[in-house]
C-alpha cells in the first residue's frame, strides 16, 4: 500500500521575481572631549558608530515559493547606530535573513550573471555587506594631534537589484501533454490536491507531492503543466515551467492512450522527448520510464499497439507497479550521482588603488581604502581635509597621478568628491 503525505501546498506559486536588497548604513562617529573640573576640554573620547547590518539570503524548506516578494521586493537591514561621548561606541545593525525556497537561483538583475544556486536547507550566501561605522575622535588621538576636532561619518550600505528563479527539488517530474492525467496520477498517489478537469491547461503551476511506501521508502513527484510540441521555443504554457525539471533525479513520461486527435501514443513519447533534448539535452540522458495513461478508458485498437506500461489513475489499475518503478529508479538515482551542493560565485574587490582617466582632463582615483578616505570623512572640516591629504599621501596617490599624466587644474574624482590637481612640490 503506498502511504501518503502532502509535503506543499500553495494559494499561489511564483518562480521568478525581482529583489532589491540594501544592507545598513554605518554609524557615525562622535566628536567629544572629557569635562574634568577646570579643565573645558580634556582628551577626545568620541566613540565609534556602529556597523550596518548585511543582507543574506538563506535556503529554507519551509518556505514554497517566492511569493513574498512579488508585490514587496524591497529589503532592508539595519542601520548601525551613532557614537556617543564618554567612549560610547555605537551598537551594530541587524544582519538581514531573506528565506528562499531551496533551489532558488540567484542573478544580476542587469547581466543574468549566476550568483548563487541555494540547494539544500540551510545553504547561505552573502548579498550586500553593511556600511562600517565610523570612527570617533578618540581614534585620531596621536603625538602630532592632540585635539582631533573630526570623527569619520558612516559607510552607506551597498545596495543590489537581483533576480531570483526557483527550480524544484524533485526526484520525479511527470512530464506530459496537457490533459495526459498527471494531475489525477499525482493526487491518487500523495496528497497534493492539483486542479483537475477534462480540458487542457488544467494546471497553471507545478504541484510537488510526497509518496510513501511501507513507511521506509519516500520520494518527491512534481506534477508540471503540460507541454506542448513547440514548448521549447515558448508555445503553450509548460515552457515557462521547464525549468522545475532540470533538477528532477527521473522523468516519468505520460502519454494518454484515451486521446481522441490524431496522434500516436508513440508520437507523443517522441514530441515530448523531441521538446526535452531542445530545452536541455542532458535531460533525455537522465532515468525514464513511459506509462500509457487512462488505460480504463483507452480505444482497444489504441491499446493494442501500445507495449510499455499502462494505468489508470481514477481506477488505480497498474499504479501500484508504476509506482513501484519510480521507487526502484529513484533509489539508482541517489545512489549514481553524488549530493550537490550550493554554488556561490566570488567576485573578490581589486587590492589597491589606481587611476583611471575618465576626459580630456579629468581622472578618478578607484579603490576601496581611497575611496573610504573621502566617503568616511566630512570634506567641509579643514581638520578632516588634513587627515584625508595624509592619507592618500601615504597611498601614493600623488605619484599615481603624476605617472597617468594629470597636469595642475585637471578635475581628480574619488567617489562623490572633486577636487583640482596641484601637482606635488
Amino acid at each position: 500500500m503506498c502511504a501518503i503525505s502532502l509535503i506543499w501546498t500553495m494559494s499561489a506559486f511564483v518562480d521568478e521575481c525581482q529583489l532589491n536588497v540594501r544592507a545598513g548604513d554605518g554609524g557615525a562617529g562622535c566628536v567629544s572631549f572629557r569635562r574634568e573640573g577646570p579643565v573645558a576640554f580634556g582628551g577626545p573620547n568620541g566613540g565609534d558608530g556602529g556597523n550596518g547590518g548585511d543582507v543574506w539570503l538563506v535556503a529554507d524548506h519551509n518556505v514554497a515559493s517566492l511569493l513574498a516578494f512579488r508585490d514587496h521586493p524591497h529589503r532592508r537591514a539595519d542601520d548601525g547606530v551613532n557614537g556617543m561621548g564618554k567612549d560610547l561606541h555605537g551598537r551594530s545593525g541587524r544582519d538581514l535573513e531573506i528565506r528562499v525556497p531551496e533551489g532558488t537561483v540567484v542573478r544580476d538583475m542587469y547581466t543574468e550573471e549566476v550568483l548563487a544556486d541555494l540547494i539544500a536547507h540551510g545553504d547561505r550566501w552573502k548579498v550586500v555587506e553593511g556600511g562600517r561605522g565610523g570612527r570617533g575622535n578618540a581614534r585620531f588621538l596621536s603625538n602630532r594631534r592632540r585635539a582631533p576636532k573630526f570623527a569619520e561619518q558612516g559607510e552607506y550600505g551597498a545596495e543590489r537589484w537581483l533576480k531570483l528563479e526557483l527550480k524544484l527539488m524533485a526526484d520525479v517530474a511527470l512530464v506530459g501533454f496537457p490533459n495526459a492525467g498527471k494531475s489525477t496520477f499525482i493526487s491518487s498517489i500523495s496528497a497534493a490536491k492539483p486542479k483537475i478537469a477534462n480540458y487542457p491547461f488544467t494546471t497553471l503551476e507545478p504541484h510537488l507531492g510526497v509518496v510513501r511506501i511501507d513507511g521506509s521508502t519516500e520520494f518527491v513527484v512534481a506534477d508540471i503543466p503540460g507541454i506542448i510540441e513547440g514548448a521549447s521555443e515558448g508555445r503553450g504554457l509548460g515552457h515557462q515551467f521547464l525549468r522545475h525539471i532540470e533538477r528532477a533525479r527521473a522523468l516519468c513520461i505520460l502519454v494518454d492512450l484515451a486521446s481522441m486527435d490524431a496522434m500516436a501514443p508513440d508520437e507523443q513519447e517522441r514530441v515530448l522527448l523531441r521538446e526535452l533534448e531542445a530545452y536541455d539535452p542532458a535531460l533525455v540522458g537522465r532515468p525514464r520510464i513511459v506509462v500509457g495513461s487512462k488505460v480504463d478508458v483507452a480505444d482497444p485498437t489504441v491499446l493494442d499497439s501500445w507495449s510499455g506500461l499502462t494505468m489508470s489513475a481514477v481506477t488505480r489499475q497498474g499504479v501500484r507497479a508504476v509506482v513501484g518503478k519510480l521507487a526502484q529508479m529513484v533509489s539508482e538515482a541517489r545512489e549514481a550521482i553524488p549530493p550537490r551542493e550550493a554554488t556561490v560565485i566570488l567576485r573578490p574587490e581589486p587590492e589597491g588603488t589606481y587611476v583611471e582617466r575618465v576626459g580630456d582632463n579629468e581622472f578618478r582615483i578607484l579603490g576601496r581604502n581611497a575611496v573610504r578616505s573621502v566617503a568616511l570623512n566630512d570634506v567641509t572640516s579643514p581638520d578632516a581635509l588634513n587627515y584625508i591629504d595624509e592619507r592618500l599621501k601615504k597611498m601614493g596617490v600623488g605619484r599615481l597621478l603624476s605617472r597617468a599624466g594629470a597636469r595642475d587644474g585637471d578635475v581628480v574624482h574619488i567617489g562623490e568628491f572633486s577636487f583640482e590637481y596641484t601637482a606635488e612640490v
